[in-house]
């Protein structure tokens, strides 16, 4: 649907979707979006629905995080569900907008960032 120029999402994680971090590169996205389909793909589950809502949730989140203009309306408008997400998942999806505060003059490899990153080191042992 379309308001204002803006295409209002279903919400769906589409990172998820497509099982990458949020900051994830094109050439990740693209990788994992092909092992994803390959696995998930129609012809490899006959008559079973839930594979092919699988497959096609798997082609809608890749057609917007493979285009460069959907990615960052996506990432802008879409509808997120905070209560959704723990903690390190909240900033890994949030943390251009919370961190890098581009309006402030704020860059990508400020000491927050660097904090960012050492807490992710220490969740995730």
């Amino acid at each position: 649907m379309e308001d204002d120029n803006k295409t209002t999402y279903k919400y769906k994680d589409y990172y998820k979707v497509l099982e990458v971090e949020y900051d994830a590169s094109d050439e990740k996205i693209r990788l994992n979006y092909r092992k994803l389909a390959l696995k998930w793909h129609p012809d490899k589950h006959k008559c079973n629905d839930a594979a092919t809502t699988k497959f096609q949730e798997i082609n809608e989140a890749y057609s917007v995080l493979s285009d460069p203009d959907k990615r960052l309306d996506y990432d802008l408008n879409g509808n997120y569900e905070i209560n959704n997400y723990t903690l390190p998942e909240y900033l890994a999806r949030f943390k251009g907008m919370i961190l890098t505060c581009n309006g402030l003059g704020m860059s990508q490899d400020s000491v927050w960032s660097e904090q960012l990153t050492e807490f992710n080191k220490l969740t995730d042992k």
